[in-house]
């Protein structure tokens, strides 16, 4: 139970897919009654804003869900148990834009959904990059395009919605933020 008076009662498995487990949760309420929720459990995403000689390097890639190719910065599931986030930040990094970097910090950790998911987003910054070969992983990623675009244009982009990849504009505000850009 929370500070406020509201707990989980249970939780049924609705659905168990391969990345995504839905359950019919019941919450108690600080008067005692109870309620229903759907809640989404994900095994949460790590992200990197890499950043090449003022050029932040970004994907291009198809996004089922939304039926359209989004603009976004590098970024995987946390899908092996119990690895450090930040090892998993400089896989991804390398799988899909070929970077590796022994410099590597922590921008912010935020909820995505948090009304219906537990899915957390943990975005690094990358610089000092070194190119090392790429290991994309799946038809989006083989299918994806680099691109590079100056700093100041890409957080322009995240502020006038030419982006609308909510863990992108977070990872450039936050990072335009803290270095000036």
């Amino acid at each position: 139970m929370s500070g406020d008076g509201f707990g989980v009662v249970g939780d049924e498995v609705v659905h168990r897919g391969r990345i995504l487990t839905l359950v019919h949760r019941r919450v108690h309420d600080p008067e005692g009654q109870v309620h229903d929720r759907d809640v989404v459990h994900h095994p949460g995403a790590v992200a990197v804003v890499p950043v090449v000689d003022g050029e932040v390097v970004l994907v291009r890639q198809y996004r089922a869900a939304l039926d359209a190719d989004l603009l976004e910065i590098p970024a995987g599931l946390r899908d092996v148990a119990g690895e450090d986030p930040a090892v998993t930040a400089h896989r991804e990094l390398a799988e899909e834009v070929g970077l590796a970097t022994d410099e590597l910090e922590h921008l912010v950790t935020f909820h995505n959904s948090p009304g219906f998911s537990d899915e957390q987003v943990i975005v690094y910054l990358a610089t000092d990059l070194r190119p090392v070969p790429d290991e994309r992983h799946g038809p989006e990623e083989r299918w994806m395009s680099i691109e590079r675009i100056p700093v100041g244009e890409a957080v322009a982009m995240a502020l006038d919605g030419r982006l609308s990849d909510v863990k992108t504009i977070v990872g450039l505000l936050v990072a335009a933020r803290r270095h000036g850009w």
